[in-house]
């Protein structure tokens, strides 16, 4: 595991890691959880925070209460989560309607307590954040995600709503398909020429790298961005991974404000 990632783990609350680029603000509580601390059964052992995968509505809801718990959030958000580049702004008003089935890729909010929440089986979440302006972002990136650059649209979204800049941003793209197993056969057809210069091997593709650069074109400084050099798929005893399971859970990174 690199310097810049460590492991936070008690008794009393579910194992999950943490970003050193993030961890020093004292305003942000955020982590992503490992499949461990759950109540689910067999193939969603155990700390699975999807309902849209076959697992028991109540065990995902007692595994969402551990995770809020954990962080100490007065409320968990997630959405639907469809590969599109839909984002959603968190204010006070649309957080007293907020329903989970809503369909978005991307949340933003400068509102404390409010934890949100990106479910994953090998896709990026990645968190971004402006210490200035104390908004944060949490972004589900796929590969169609890199496609449709939805981490160049929240970065937009952040400027433009919340007055946020882009070099202040700080980002961490959490475990997911490293490039060691992120093959893509079909690759000319579903990417893009210029994707090819984060091909590391045929048919394999660095998207950690891939979503670095999409936020440094942005703007961001690259000494601002941390990676987990996680792989989910080598590393199946610690998260779930769908292309090296096929039917299992959903592992979640939460990010919050804290005030």
């Amino acid at each position: 595991m690199p310097d810049s990632v460590h492991l936070s783990e008690t008794q009393a609350h579910a194992p999950y890691l943490q970003y050193q680029n993030l961890s020093r603000y004292h305003q942000l509580r955020h982590g992503t959880f490992t499949r461990h601390g759950g109540t689910s059964d067999f193939p969603y052992a155990s700390l699975n925070t999807s309902d849209e995968v076959g697992d028991r509505r109540e065990n995902v809801t007692e595994n969402l209460i551990i995770i809020k718990n954990t962080m100490g959030a007065r409320r968990i958000f997630s959405t639907h989560q469809t590969h599109g580049t839909k984002i959603l702004v968190l204010d006070s008003h649309a957080t007293e309607s907020f329903k989970n089935s809503l369909q978005a890729d991307a949340m933003i909010t400068n509102l404390p307590g409010a934890g949100l929440m990106i479910k994953q089986a090998d896709c990026q979440a990645v968190i971004l954040f402006d210490p200035q302006e104390n908004v944060v972002a949490n972004v589900h990136c796929g590969w169609r995600g890199n496609v449709r650059n939805i981490l160049g649209r929240v970065v937009h979204m952040m400027t433009h709503h919340f007055d946020c800049s882009s070099e202040h941003l700080m980002a961490a793209i959490g475990p997911s398909l490293g490039p060691c197993c992120a093959e893509f056969t079909t690759h000319r057809d579903i990417f893009p020429p210029v994707f090819e210069d984060f091909m590391v091997t045929e048919n394999h593709f660095d998207l950690w790298r891939l979503s670095t650069h999409q936020l440094v074109t942005e703007g961001l400084n690259p000494d601002n961005i941390t990676l987990s050099g996680i792989c989910t798929r080598c590393h199946t005893d610690r998260f779930f991974s769908y292309r090296g399971e096929g039917v299992t859970g959903r592992f979640g990174t939460v990010v919050m404000l804290t005030q």
